[in-house]
């Protein structure tokens, strides 16, 4: 690019929860203003108002360590050129140029600008992303979080039964099943089934749909080979509130994740680019689980459920949702918004551009079968 036509000053922007560090260099490396901006409406008006001062919007590209959020779509709004950078990348270029190693929110924002005034030419801008976009994404990353938030309920659940009804945890595969719940609801404690026999066992399976093909003898015999439960009656009250406490917690989510799927399946179905997004390995629409069943019955097939994107300025970043292409197949930036699993599409096997976030994760083949679920996208219904 001519000298003429390439930026006239490089902004970066030390994002922070609350208020956010700004410096802004000329193509010299000179600090021509460096100020901070709270993260409200006002602040943002003020960014604006600021650089627009020093040139036009286009000549002054903005480099960030969040490839999206408020603050960005409000500079892309404004019509600047924003480049998101990786923080290990700053971290690194920090190090080598800062001889004290001194970190500070105005120093750190310097170093993000001159990291983008050196390496500019080698950054991919981000890009606007369509209204259909936001909106798959907003529920791929809220699905995403409840499937945390599961995870994390089954081991607190697995170990309150571990430590005082192992039984109950034995009879089943899946603790979060529908069935496995059931079962808590009606025996949270080992007290509550010293009566349990086959028959009613029996009836119990049948009455929710049991599918397996284990029979009560069977079930009860594992219920019965495990250790012993707490009997301690005045224990047992409190283990039973704890145990349907965390049932609540689970059935609540695994209602809601059945929601969010309904959801995202209806804006895939609509959205423009749904069928460049379902062509990405492990895309699809989310499959309807089989009735659950106990140890020993058929799994359910893997959920093709999108996983979400990085988090945005209003949140933590999390390293657990890795970057993919999706968005970029819709002419927005490489940031996995719509991406169905966490598998990156060609593109991103590539080797990516120095300091622009990428996913970490290699290509996958595409599978021949559906695969059996890992335990962080267990769909309720397995067993």
């Amino acid at each position: 690019m001519p000298q003429h036509d390439g930026p006239l000053f490089y902004a970066g922007i030390d994002w922070a929860a609350v208020e956010h560090a700004v410096c802004v260099l000329d193509r010299d490396g000179r600090k021509v203003a460096a100020f901070t901006i709270e993260h409200t409406a006002a602040g943002f008006n003020r960014l604006a108002v600021r650089l627009s001062k020093l040139a036009p919007p286009e000549r002054t590209p903005v480099a960030i360590e969040r490839p999206d959020g408020r603050l960005v779509d409000a500079l892309l709004a404004a019509g600047h050129p924003v480049l998101p950078v990786k923080p290990n990348a700053i971290k690194t270029w920090r190090e080598a140029e800062v001889l004290s190693g001194a970190k500070s929110d105005p120093g750190d924002a310097h170093v993000i600008a001159d990291y983008l005034r050196v390496r500019f030419h080698r950054l991919r801008p981000a890009a606007p992303l369509s209204s259909h976009t936001k909106a798959l994404r907003a529920l791929v990353r809220s699905r995403g979080d409840l499937v945390d938030a599961r995870v994390a309920a089954v081991n607190q659940l697995a170990a309150l039964l571990d430590a005082q009804w192992p039984g109950a945890k034995a009879i089943f595969a899946n603790i979060e099943s529908a069935i496995a719940l059931a079962f808590l609801t009606a025996y949270p404690t080992a007290a509550s089934a010293t009566s349990l026999t086959e028959k009613r066992l029996a009836t119990f399976c049948a009455k929710q749909g049991y599918s397996g093909r284990k029979t009560a003898a069977v079930l009860l015999a594992r219920l019965r080979a495990a250790p012993a439960g707490t009997n301690d009656p005045v224990v047992s009250e409190s283990i039973r509130d704890a145990v349907l406490a965390q049932v609540g917690v689970l059935t609540a989510l695994n209602t809601a994740i059945k929601n969010l799927d309904r959801s995202i399946t209806e804006k895939m179905d609509t959205h423009p680019d749904s069928e460049v997004f379902q062509s990405f390995p492990r895309a699809g629409t989310p499959s309807t689980p089989p009735r659950s069943s106990p140890n020993g019955a058929t799994p359910a097939k893997r959920s093709t459920t999108p996983t979400p994107s990085p988090r945005s300025p209003e949140s933590p970043q999390s390293p657990r949702h890795p970057a993919s292409n999706a968005a970029s197949a819709s002419g927005g930036p490489a940031t996995k918004d719509c991406a169905w699993q966490s598998r990156p599409s060609p593109r991103t096997a590539a080797s990516p551009a120095p300091g622009q976030p990428t996913s970490t994760t290699g290509r996958e083949p595409r599978a021949k079968t559906t695969p059996t679920p890992p335990a962080s996208s267990h769909e309720p219904g397995s067993a």
